[in-house]
């Protein structure tokens, strides 16, 4: 997790490449959270290029 605003549920996150890759609220709201914090390791679900889902890697991500 490189950022996340909790007004607007979206943020950016850090790929494991360094690339940087921004999420929606609905992305957020998808998953099961409540926050985030900076550093968090989290998965997600990209269609094309956009972020669909996030959660935190101890979370499953769906089928």
């Amino acid at each position: 997790m490189r950022t996340y605003d909790p007004a607007t549920r979206s943020g950016t996150v850090f790929l494991d490449d360094g690339t940087v890759l921004a999420f929606p609220a609905r992305a957020f709201d998808a998953g099961p959270l409540l926050l985030l914090r900076s550093g968090q390791r989290v998965n997600i679900a990209v269609s094309g290029e956009e972020i669909t889902f996030i959660t935190l890697s101890t979370f499953p991500l769906p089928s």
